[in-house]
């Protein structure tokens, strides 16, 4: 057990890149306090690098800072508060909702819409409401979406974590965490994908890659890939993907053109409002349009709205991939193993917590797909 850790804190968003000059994330050594009732101490193995993330730095989704940032890992139970239903040595992944499990939507089925929880990761604490980590100055660095995961230990709430077998790679756990849960979930859950569809996938990140994953899995005829960076298409066809099309004014037409007039399933992930813009378009007559990522608060999005009647369209946002972490990581792992989701394709890169920095650079600048930091 260890009440001092190294964690990656951003100390101010909408600094310059490159983001190894400017630094906006520096590596601290913090103190942390024993896990309270129902949460967990844990010891981070592996943690991914996540546009989430990049979007507290640039300041695109505001957050109190400073904050330890990091919200996608895997890792070890080290030490369980009063009435945390785990114990140390238990193997975990960590999503990024810590549900309540007794508000409206949680006893609904839908804890990615947690109420309690959504206040929490708004105000940068636990879910319970506090918050574990202590500065040398006595600060306290907020909790990112209630995990902080780039941190050698952390405090959780332990409904924000699913236990997992000890077996799994800690590098391979933690894209379950989130890429796996949103984008697969997006695939199967919020556009239902069925066999024979046809789906287009905008955004070939971890998330969009893991919903490329998941329609094949659920039986697409054929899933076209979309993206403005070469090597991601490349690796979308090595994945799966029947087409590849580079994004940009052309995009939709050419769904079109190989899909017959649309895709039945289109799924954005990348956050741009141009783009779910584009992904509309390129949705079929009857077709689902799914929206992932996340924009700028306040940026309105345009569509002709007649179409959502006249063509019966269906767009619908999908938040954790309208997933249920306790049900969907076990599954999702379950498929992993069995090889009809080969999440390990998504892994492009493994750094170092000093190498954070330059890990948000190729993050921001499409080079990379999935990047893990490893502890230990």
């Amino acid at each position: 057990m260890s009440d001092v850790t190294r964690a990656a804190v951003l100390v101010e968003s909408g600094r310059r890149e490159p983001y190894a000059e400017s630094a906006p994330i520096e590596v601290a050594t913090l103190r942390l306090d024993p896990p309270g009732p129902g949460e967990l101490l844990v010891r981070v193995g592996a943690a991914g690098l996540c546009h989430s993330d990049l979007s507290v730095i640039n300041g695109s989704r505001p957050r109190p800072l400073p904050m330890a940032l990091g919200h996608e890992a895997a890792g070890e139970v080290v030490a369980a508060g009063e009435g945390a239903e785990f114990r140390p040595g238990d193997h975990v992944v960590l999503a990024f909702v810590p549900a309540c499990g007794s508000c409206e939507r949680c006893v609904a089925g839908r804890p990615a819409l947690c109420g309690p929880g959504a206040r929490a990761n708004g105000a940068g604490t636990l879910l319970g409401g506090g918050m574990r980590f202590i500065a040398g100055d006595g600060s306290r660095p907020y909790h990112h979406l209630g995990v902080s995961a780039f941190s050698e230990y952390t405090v959780v709430s332990s409904r924000s974590a699913v236990r997992v077998d000890p077996d799994l790679p800690y590098e391979i756990a933690a894209l379950f965490g989130c890429a796996v849960l949103t984008g697969a979930g997006a695939a199967l859950y919020s556009a239902d994908v069925k066999p024979g569809d046809s789906v287009a996938v905008f955004g070939l990140g971890g998330v969009g890659l893991a919903a490329l994953l998941a329609a094949r899995a659920a039986g697409a005829a054929s899933v076209v890939a979309v993206d403005v960076v070469a090597s991601k298409r490349e690796l979308a066809l090595r994945l799966g993907a029947t087409h590849a099309v580079a994004g940009g004014d052309e995009a939709v037409a050419e769904i079109k053109d190989l899909t017959g007039g649309g895709a039945e399933k289109v799924i954005d992930t990348t956050g741009v409002v141009g783009v779910l813009e584009q992904a509309y378009a390129a949705t079929r007559p009857g077709g689902t349009t799914v929206t992932v990522g996340l924009p700028a608060p306040g940026l309105p999005v345009s569509l002709p709205a007649l179409s959502l009647v006249a063509e019966e369209r269906t767009l619908r946002g999908s938040y954790l991939g309208s997933s249920v972490p306790r049900r969907d990581v076990p599954r999702f792992i379950g498929m992993y193993r069995a090889g009809s989701l080969p999440v390990d394709g998504l892994l492009s890169h493994r750094l170092a917590l000093e190498e954070i920095n330059a890990g948000f650079d190729r993050l921001h600048g499409g080079e990379a797909v999935r990047q893990v930091v490893t502890f230990g």
